[in-house]
This record gives structure tokens, C-alpha cells and sequence, in this order.
């Protein structure tokens, strides 16, 4: 945060929250939905989790571990900021709870197969009457359209489906996926970028829209190099291990010890590359006198300098690197990338404390508002935590919600 700011954060942090006033009906499950609905409440608005009686959202009973509590870490990873009520939408006590819940909402986000909520009256069409103010989004697979629509999706088959698998690994080893799932978050994220718009929107129609976005969309519009290359050469581009598409030298290189990342992304930085690592004539080779030549020659300029490499260990070659103006790094696991100096003065993992779990660590976030920073108000709900609060506000309460949250 910048010094002129800094002062304000303080004062600023008791204050209203961008979003404060938005009230979301978060009925999805597993990560993308819940990931959106968990960016707008770390912004501050009220996220009602409603959630199906018995388990409730499938990640509280996933991964292979627990901490010391029921809930799965990846539930708590995806959940703070909410309240949880518990719905039983197949019976009409239920879908009537949702209806009253819906007159108080702004937005709502689900990630059932398409036409499910249409059976559940939980459908767009059903909810705008009650509610023409209502921002409705929709995170499936495929889209709610399309030959692909019905089938179901997860994180994985977007990004085989949406070509991501195909650009990533290692050339001539087999099929790698991307470890973070790209699919998954990157349409949790388009959905939240679609939902804050039509907020936005709303206050000049006064009218709430339909949001429809999938894993394959977020997958395919993430991939803005790999289908800019084959538009541009008419091939399909294929894994580059660490390399860059669109500029050489740009990846990992092995040193005496270790291994590092180094990217000479332009011209200015090449120049300087070359004199960093004590090669100057390559400045003047006529196979790499600029990005497109050494692009084209990408796998030869890498055997160019692996011998090089080898002669000082990695972390030497950072050093190197980052006092002559090149961007460089060491290749860091989660272990030292989650705690380390300057991720700690980022805030970016925060403790949570948490009735069963006690404290617990988990990402914090990503953008840093001066005046009204996000922060943690409320911790990932225990299954029906506040069933009977909701219902009191909805002036359901002395017991007429029972059937509504029943088995």
C-alpha cells in the first residue's frame, strides 16, 4: 500500500465495504460458484449459502484429509464470508423459503447442470417474476447452450476439451494438465466480472439480467497466446515445457545447483541478458538478432545456453540477474512460496479462527483496496449455522422452516 495511503486504512477498515448492501444467494457446490460468491463477500456483501440438507455442499465431505473438524479444507478454502442455510428445494416448503429469500436478494449463482433449477423452480424464469431486480448467474461445464450443454463438466474436461491439456507439458511426454485449475476459477472469476457489471448496469435499467458462463468459456478465453498462435500460423501449438510463446529466452534453465526462471521478453533486456551471462558475441549472432528470430529458434537458443548455466548455481544466476535489471526467480514450492518475507508483508495467507477448527490458515487478498481493504467478517459456516436466523429474517421463523430444511 502506498505511503499517502497508509494512514487511512485504519479508520477505513470500520467502514461500509465496496459491496456492503448486495445480498447474494450463493446455491452452488464444489469451486467455481463458491469461489465467485466468495470474491463478492470478501467485498462485503451478505452471501447466503443455501445448501441441501444431509451433506450440504459436496466439498464439505471431499479431499482426502480433514484438519480437526468435519468440513474439508477445500470446503473452508471456499466458503468464508457466508452464511449457511439449509433448504430442502425439492419440497415445496423449501422452494417456498428460497421465493421469500429471493425478494431480499440481488444476485444468486448456481452451478447445477442446465435445466435442473428449472425442476426445482429455482430457474431464472421463475425467480425474475419474483424478483425483476434479481442478477441471475449460471456456472456449468458447457454453457447453457449448444451441443455440448448437457454434458457434464469439471475442471479437467474443460481443459482437455478447451485445448489447455494440448499446450501444457513437456514436448513429447504425455498429456499434463495445468495444476491450477484454470476452468474452475477462471469462471468463478468471468462470473463475478459479469455479475459486478450488470450491478453496475442495474442502477440506469433498474432491471436485473441473466449471467451464462461455463469452465470451457473461462478455459478458452484464458488461452490467449495459444490461440493467437494458431489463428497467426494455422498450427496447433503444442507443450513448451516452461518456454513462452511469444518471446525467447523465457523459461527455466538448470544451474551448477538447482533450477531458476529467467524471461529477456525484449529486445533491451536481451542485450543486457547476454552481457549478464558473460556472452556478448551473441548479441551480434545473426540467428537470434531479435524476438521473432529467436523465437523461431527457441529450442536451439536454449541448447545455446545450457552449458552456460551450469557453471554457477541457480541461485547465483538470479543474483545475477536481478542486479543487472532482468526479471528472474528461483522455482519455489508451496512451502516456501506460502511463507516467506514478502508474502507475509502482502498478507497474502491470513489465519482464520474458526469454532471446530481453531485457527486455520488460508489465502488471503489478492487486490488491495486502500480505503476499504476486503477482510474476514465471517468464518466458512458449520452446515445450517444460520438456518434459524435467516428464517427469522424472512419472517419465517417459530419452527416454519422446519419442513423447508427437512431431509
Amino acid at each position: 500500500m502506498p505511503a499517502d495511503v497508509a494512514d487511512s486504512q485504519g479508520a477505513a477498515i470500520s467502514g461500509p465495504l465496496p459491496l456492503s448492501g448486495l445480498r447474494v444467494l450463493d446455491l452452488s457446490q464444489v469451486m467455481a460458484g463458491p469461489f465467485c460468491c466468495m470474491l463478492l463477500g470478501d467485498m462485503g456483501a451478505d452471501v447466503i449459502k443455501v445448501e441441501p440438507p444431509g451433506v450440504g455442499d459436496q466439498t464439505r465431505k471431499s479431499m482426502g484429509f480433514r484438519m480437526k473438524g468435519e468440513d474439508s479444507p477445500g470446503f473452508l478454502a471456499l466458503n468464508r464470508n457466508k452464511r449457511s442455510i439449509v433448504l430442502d428445494l425439492k419440497s415445496p416448503q423449501g422452494q417456498k423459503a428460497l421465493h421469500k429469500l429471493v425478494e431480499t436478494a440481488d444476485i444468486l449463482v448456481e452451478n447445477s447442470r442446465p435445466g435442473v433449477t428449472k425442476r426445482l423452480a429455482s430457474d431464472y424464469q421463475t425467480l425474475s417474476r419474483i424478483n425483476p431486480r434479481l442478477i441471475y448467474a449460471s456456472i456449468s461445464g458447457f454453457g447453457q447452450t449448444g451441443p455440448w450443454s448437457q454434458r457434464p463438466g469439471f475442471d479437467l474436461i474443460a481443459q482437455a476439451m478447451g485445448g489447455v491439456i494440448s499446450g501444457t507439458g513437456i514436448p513429447g511426454a504425455e498429456p499434463v494438465k495445468s495444476g491450477i485449475p484454470v476452468g474452475d476459477l477462471g469462471a468463478g472469476m468471468f462470473a463475478c466480472y459479469g455479475i459486478l457489471s450488470a450491478v453496475i448496469g442495474r442502477q440506469t435499467t433498474g432491471r436485473g439480467q441473466y449471467i451464462d458462463t461455463s469452465l470451457l468459456d473461462a478455459a478458452l478465453a484464458l488461452s490467449v497466446w495459444e490461440s493467437t498462435e494458431y489463428w497467426a500460423t494455422g498450427v496447433s501449438p503444442g507443450p513448451l515445457g516452461t518456454a513462452n510463446r511469444m518471446s525467447a529466452p523465457y523459461q527455466a534453465f538448470a544451474g551448477s545447483a538447482g533450477m531458476f526462471v529467467v524471461g529477456a521478453a525484449n529486445q533491451k533486456l536481451w542485450l543486457i541478458f547476454c552481457d549478464t551471462i558473460g556472452r556478448p558475441e551473441l548479441k551480434d549472432d545473426p540467428r537470434y538478432a531479435n524476438n521473432i528470430d529467436r523465437v523461431q529458434r527457441r529450442d536451439e537458443l536454449a541448447e545455446e545456453l545450457k552449458p552456460t548455466f551450469l557453471t554457477r548455481p541457480a541461485e547465483e544466476w538470479v543474483d545475477l540477474f536481478l542486479a543487472a535489471g532482468v526479471p528472474a526467480g528461483p522455482i519455489n514450492d508451496y512451502s516456501v512460496a506460502l511463507d516467506n518475507d514478502h508474502v507475509r508483508h502482502r498478507e497474502a495467507v491470513i489465519d482464520i479462527e474458526h469454532p471446530t477448527e481453531g485457527s486455520f490458515k488460508a489465502l488471503g487478498f489478492p487486490a488491495k483496496l486502500s480505503h476499504t481493504p476486503a477482510r474476514v467478517r465471517r468464518h466458512p459456516p458449520l452446515l445450517g449455522e444460520h438456518t434459524e436466523e435467516i428464517m427469522a429474517e424472512l419472517g419465517l421463523g417459530d419452527g416454519a422452516g422446519k419442513g423447508a430444511a427437512s431431509a
